[in-house]
């Protein structure tokens, strides 16, 4: 099963990729999870990247792209995957496209999970509240922003997954376990 998750910040993606790696036994591909990894065993595209950071600049849809690559050659991949927060945006989902077709792949569903955003700054608040551990982005003007960011540059993949017969949507609002049954029935699985 090779899979995208798309949908904003605080939507749930990073709860449900887990329970898509528990179902599939495939691994969850997060683009800063990758990054880190890439920097840490020192690949060509992670030593790139970490110099552009180490730099202070912002790493590039290329060096992105070349590390998510690199990361779907690996054994784990062979089976399916899970990515969430790649693509992020038009340019990088042709990427991913071109990528997969040179590796004779090709993604099975792409998940939109939706929410409202005045119910996310609330969900937020909430995880912060109850873990007793506030992130950094666990407050309402950066999730704001984020959602604005997510608006302009990763909403449009809607449309474009939409256009290729590949986007499911559930409503994320809902209990974990029911946006769990949900993802299962719009991938065809039960």
């Amino acid at each position: 099963m090779r899979l995208i998750l798309l949908g904003p910040p605080g939507a749930g993606k990073g709860t449900q990729a887990n329970k898509l790696v528990e179902t599939f036994s495939i691994p969850h591909l997060s683009t800063g999870d990758i990054l880190r990894a890439a920097i840490a065993a020192k690949t060509p595209m992670g030593l790139e990247a970490k110099s552009i950071m180490d730099a202070g600049g912002l790493v590039s849809d290329d060096v992105v792209n070349g590390i998510v690559s690199e990361r779907l050659d690996a054994e784990d991949c062979r089976r399916g995957f899970v990515l969430d927060g790649f693509p992020r945006t038009i340019v990088q989902a042709d990427a991913l496209g071109q990528m997969l077709e040179e590796k004779d792949m090709a993604l099975d569903a792409v998940v939109q999970i939706t929410a409202e955003p005045d119910e996310l700054v609330k969900r937020i608040a909430n995880r912060a509240r109850e873990s007793g551990v506030a992130r950094g982005d666990d407050n309402e003007d950066v999730l704001r922003k984020r959602l604005d960011v997510y608006n302009q540059q990763t909403a449009p993949l809607v449309d474009y997954y939409r256009e290729r017969g590949l986007l499911r949507t559930v409503d994320g609002m809902k209990p974990v376990g029911e946006v769990t049954a949900d993802i299962s029935a719009a991938i065809g699985q039960k």
